[in-house]
């Protein structure tokens, strides 16, 4: 496995500087990093790269951990590999994975959205391996999910790409709409409009990748609800009471319920996005979690 060199870490520009693992069984996977100290892995959602933790919790943290930002597989400049890899118990393997290459020694696990599913399965499937988890308006349970109607179809082996393609039109209109209304009830912030790479988290492959994730959400949260109970890592959940993406109520406060130990923190007015505008208590959690 190799890592490139290092660019100089620039919290405030965007696209965020990457740098490129090749880890066996993976594909090629791009990262970002900055800071100093106990190291975190950060882990974003649905429609979005690694450029949202850049654009909003990373320099913040960066403050107090080395905080490593991964594009998960099939988003952002990371490889597309094989439908597995799309697999939210996949991708908790690859985090160990980046966290062994990257010589991140019990890492704090953090991640937003279906990056904190992401997160609860690195501590429900190692948790001697990690510090903790903070998971941040985390998706936790099979539901019905908007994503598997619009996405899913593009995940069909031989005409899903060609598909998505052809889509691209009305993605136009669509995805601008969806960006927007996963801060609600807060306006997208300025800078985040500004620098976010929507194109580039927008392109037909990257979309495909997020039917990928979407079609695997049920049998694959139905296996981490099953097991919530057994989870032996910390773990710290941060949710939102405006949140309308996930709803809290099913998925923060159920998983903290079934979790031992498990801490939820509840923002008020907060919606999903929250990890933008409450950065404060993600530090805190993180803190907490890896004290």
């Amino acid at each position: 496995m190799a890592a490139d060199p290092a660019p100089a870490p620039d919290p405030f520009g965007a696209p965020a500087p990457r740098r490129f693992l090749d880890l066996p069984g993976f594909p090629r996977i791009a990262y970002a990093e900055a800071g100093a100290g106990p190291p975190l892995i950060l882990v974003h959602g649905a429609l979005v790269t690694l450029d949202d933790m850049w654009l909003g919790p990373m320099a913040a943290l960066a403050r107090h951990f080395r905080v490593v930002a991964i594009d998960r597989p099939g988003h952002g400049e990371s490889g597309h590999g094989r439908p597995a890899d799309a697999s939210l118990w996949r991708q908790a393997d690859l985090v160990l994975a980046v966290a062994d290459a990257l010589s991140l020694e019990r890492p704090v696990v953090a991640g937003h959205s279906f990056g904190g599913a992401v997160a609860l399965a690195c501590g429900l499937a190692a948790p001697e391996r990690i510090r903790g988890v903070v998971a941040i308006a985390p998706i936790a349970f099979p539901e019905p999910r908007l994503e598997q109607v619009l996405f899913g179809p593009r995940a069909v082996p031989v005409v899903g790409p060609p598909l998505s393609r052809a889509l691209a039109p009305a993605d136009a209109v669509l995805l601008p709409l969806l960006w927007r209304a996963l801060f609600l009830p807060r306006a997208m912030p300025e800078t985040f409009a500004r620098r976010f790479p929507f194109a580039l988290a927008g392109r037909p492959d990257r979309l495909v990748a997020d039917g990928e994730n979407a079609n695997l959400l049920w049998t694959d949260l139905a296996r981490s609800a099953a097991l919530y109970p057994l989870c032996r890592a910390p773990v710290h959940i941060l949710s939102g009471s405006g949140d309308i993406v996930t709803n809290q109520t099913l998925h923060g406060r159920g998983a903290a319920l079934l979790i031992p130990g498990a801490r939820l923190q509840w923002l008020r007015g907060e919606g999903h996005m929250l990890h933008h505008f409450r950065q404060d208590a993600v530090v805190e959690a993180a803190l907490a979690i890896g004290a």
